[in-house]
């Protein structure tokens, strides 16, 4: 009887240690939104990291920038 007491004392300590390690483990934060900017040659909608900034507009590329300037 004894043993079955020690058994179950056991698996729960290690149940208890499992869950709290889970619970400390470090999630991945959300990827932050960025900035969208408009084109200002088709009008189109892009996050402003991937924009080509000119003059003080952002283009979707530089064929949108070249054509702009034109």
């Amino acid at each position: 009887m004894s043993r079955l007491l020690l058994i179950i004392a056991i698996v729960a300590v290690v149940y208890l240690l499992i869950r709290a390690y889970r619970k400390q483990a470090p999630r991945q934060d959300k990827p932050v939104a960025e900035d969208m900017v408009r084109c200002a040659h088709c009008g189109v909608h892009l996050p402003k990291g991937e924009s080509v900034q000119a003059d003080g507009q952002f283009f979707c590329g530089t064929e949108h920038r070249d054509a702009y300037r034109k």
